[in-house]
């Protein structure tokens, strides 16, 4: 068939990039699709210290430009290329972008999620170098810090927790009198004692050059501002945004059964619904969501693409 992939890829982050290799490397005609840039959210990650094998070349860039390297050696072609629709009814798969339209037999969806942003000023700026969305990644970098996290679900307090395990004090900010995480999760948190709250509480602003060095809090009931500044000898301190994650599926509704969050539903092999498309990465429902998990995806996603293209189409 001319002009028709064995298997099409949307997304190329570390899911994304993990299936280009698996799908290049058996010698599948393999195209990955990008709207923005190569490698997802890990492209702001200042340091990956919990990728095996990354210690010495720990930035999330790098790790990125070598993944990416490795898929194009095995003949991983790639567009750049804003998907606006999908069209999964047919045995060929068809995906349109802004620049063009692309004909898969095989197509994986690791297109990611997005963390919610807090939304004040001096958050993306400082996005890396102090903000973070993501404890399991960054916790240690706050070894003996303080920390501050914006949410009050299960996730948020979790996270907290975790980070009180690392930073000397945890403060967790929220907007309510009362935390939204579950009972049992909220009786650990308050018996930890490296926890304090900030109720009824905003973040306004993340101050500092080239660094946290500090942030505007409001009360939301009296309208007084606080400015919390870094401890001189820290010189930084964490600020970890937990208010959810939007999973980047909007195009994908109705044509892929998704969960009411919006993420795609699987099954351990990476199959969605519709025969011939699978999911990898983010994007899909899984309890952690880390470069690691997203590699592991990707590469069986790409192994079941194989399998499916072997036996559902003739050479």
């Amino acid at each position: 068939m001319e002009n028709v992939y064995d298997l099409a890829i949307i997304g190329s982050g570390p899911a994304g990039l993990a299936a280009a290799l698996y799908g290049a490397r058996a010698k599948m005609k393999t195209l990955m699709i990008e709207g923005q840039k190569v490698g997802g959210q890990i492209v702001i990650t200042h340091e990956v210290a919990n990728y095996p094998g990354s210690v010495r070349e720990a930035t999330g860039p790098s790790l990125i430009e070598r993944m990416e390297e490795q898929a194009n050696e095995f003949g991983a072609e790639k567009v750049m290329d804003k998907i606006v629709d999908v069209d999964f009814d047919g045995k060929i798969k068809v995906i349109k972008g802004e620049k063009a339209e692309y004909k898969a037999k095989s197509v994986i969806l690791a297109t990611g999620a997005a963390p919610r942003l807090a939304g004040c000023p001096g958050e993306q700026e400082l996005t890396g170098k102090g903000v973070s969305y993501c404890a399991t990644c960054d916790a240690d970098f706050f070894e003996d810090m303080e920390v501050f996290v914006v949410g009050g679900g299960d996730t948020a307090v979790e996270e907290a927790m975790y980070l009180a395990k690392f930073a000397r004090k945890v403060t967790i900010v929220h907007r309510r009198d009362e935390l939204r995480a579950a009972k049992s999760i909220q009786e650990k948190a308050f018996k930890n004692p490296k926890l304090a709250f900030m109720w009824n509480s905003a973040i306004e602003e993340i101050k500092g050059d080239g660094i946290v060095e500090s942030a505007v809090f409001k009360n939301l009931v009296t309208g007084e501002t606080t400015e919390y500044f870094a401890n001189e000898e820290d010189g930084t301190f964490g600020i970890f945004v937990f208010i959810g994650y939007i999973p980047k599926s909007d195009i994908f509704k109705g044509k892929i059964t998704l969960d009411d969050a919006g993420y795609i539903i699987t099954d351990d092999n990476m199959k969605t619904n519709v025969e011939g498309v699978f999911a990898a990465g983010d994007i899909r429902v899984k309890s952690l969501r880390q470069v690691v998990t997203a590699c592991a995806d990707g590469a069986i996603a790409a192994t079941q693409a194989e399998k499916y293209v072997e036996a559902n189409f003739e050479e």
